[in-house]
């Protein structure tokens, strides 16, 4: 009887052990089944961080875009009137030196140089300036100016005289001036139809200036809200 008492009291007491040790078992499986139930916080984080990568790169399309339009409408611009410039110029010296040669080449070249010079200077003097922050409003607009005022009319000038008076003395439009005063004597010739080329040195110093000016309060702006945005 006490070996049976002793028995029974064991398997109670091995009863009483068994709902302690299940009890625990289903609460670790639930924190386990828990924890890998949760969503990954990296999953979580890339899913929020791809609409704001594909906002920032529309933003830097956007900028580009109209980084392109202010470089078309500074320098190519500018260097549409130089072209205008140019024809000018070369009809008054075509028309001062009486040369009926070889039209279509000079016209060409006193349209398309006077172009090139204007837009690649634009580029390195104020566009590039603008963009590595060397340059203050004032700067722009002198420099825009003044490059109106050289590529746009000087060099035209200089361009059409040089090349209308080298055909003048190869096919004797005009008496040859005398030795050591070419320059003096073509200048003579021209001096009446030269002040023609005041009308666009007003004109593209007028332009430059508004074109610099404009160009400076464009790129300031955008620039201010590509900031903000970011």
């Amino acid at each position: 009887m006490a070996v049976l008492g002793r028995g029974a009291g064991t398997e109670l007491g091995n009863v009483g052990v068994v709902p302690v040790g299940a009890g625990d078992a289903p609460k670790d499986i639930k924190m386990a089944t828990y924890t890998h139930g949760q969503p990954n916080s990296f999953l979580e984080d890339a899913k929020f961080r791809r609409p704001a990568v594909i906002e920032i790169i529309e933003k830097k399309i956007e900028y580009l875009r109209k980084e392109k339009t202010l470089n078309i409408y500074g320098s190519v611009f500018l260097g549409s009137t130089a072209g205008f410039s140019g024809i000018l110029a070369n009809f008054i010296f075509r028309y001062c030196f009486k040369v009926k040669h070889d039209a279509l080449k000079t016209y060409t070249s006193l349209t398309a140089l006077p172009f090139l010079s204007t837009v690649v200077t634009y580029k390195l003097f104020v566009t590039d300036a603008l963009y590595s922050g060397n340059i203050s409003r004032e700067n722009c607009v002198v420099r825009s100016s003044l490059i109106g005022l050289v590529c746009g009319v000087l060099y035209p000038s200089a361009l059409a005289f040089s090349k209308n008076g080298r055909l003048a003395v190869k096919y004797h439009t005009v008496p040859l001036p005398p030795k050591g005063r070419v320059l003096l004597h073509w200048l003579l010739l021209c001096q009446t139809e030269v002040k023609a080329m005041a009308i666009p040195l007003v004109f593209q110093m007028i332009i430059g200036s508004f074109t610099g000016l404009q160009h400076y309060a464009v790129f300031e702006s955008t620039l201010e809200k590509t900031v903000l945005e970011e």
